[in-house]
């Protein structure tokens, strides 16, 4: 029997394959292939997100405004936005509540791993919202529970009264 033929139609089939792999990879045309998420990037973000100042909102702007008022808003300030006021801690419930804060965040990275969840993160934050109601710590807490997703508030029965940010971002 002649193999010369079956060799020359398994190297085709060899071709084909390796011809099929390497264009799966490469980029095609100019495109510049996009690195991948991973959870650290995602980490990095919550952390810039969640762990930003607090600051008040800007109430909106409505479109039927006299032009004048919305000149004077257009000009540029050199005034610092008001800062929030929080109720002073003493220096013991600082180091605790940055302690309880700190676990939080550190129990929200590992809830976005798979299988883990966010209820020790949970408890957390309820717990310096219980200790102290009027503080930037509670804030904080608030807004890391606000960052959850829908359906992780109704599985940890969140109240609106938890994530209630009032005029503060």
């Amino acid at each position: 029997m002649n193999t010369f033929w079956l060799k020359v139609a398994a190297g085709a089939v060899a071709i084909v394959v390796i011809i099929i792999i390497v264009g799966a990879y490469l980029p095609k045309g100019g495109e510049k292939p996009q690195p991948q998420k991973t959870v650290y990037d995602m980490w990095e973000k919550d952390d810039q997100r969640l762990r930003a100042e607090p600051q008040i909102k800007e109430p909106p702007t409505s479109p039927n405004q006299p032009a004048a008022q919305q000149q004077v808003q257009q000009l540029p300030t050199v005034v610092e936005p008001p800062k929030p006021q929080f109720k002073e801690l003493t220096e013991e419930e600082k180091i605790e509540a940055e302690r309880l804060y700190e676990m939080a965040i550190t129990e929200r990275k590992m809830g976005r791993l798979p299988v883990m969840t966010y209820k020790r993160m949970v408890d957390y934050c309820r717990e310096i919202i219980r200790k102290w109601p009027e503080s930037e710590y509670a804030f904080k807490a608030k807004r890391l529970l606000a960052d959850l997703p829908e359906r992780f508030h109704q599985m940890y029965n969140i109240t609106k009264e938890e994530i209630d940010l009032g005029n503060l971002k």
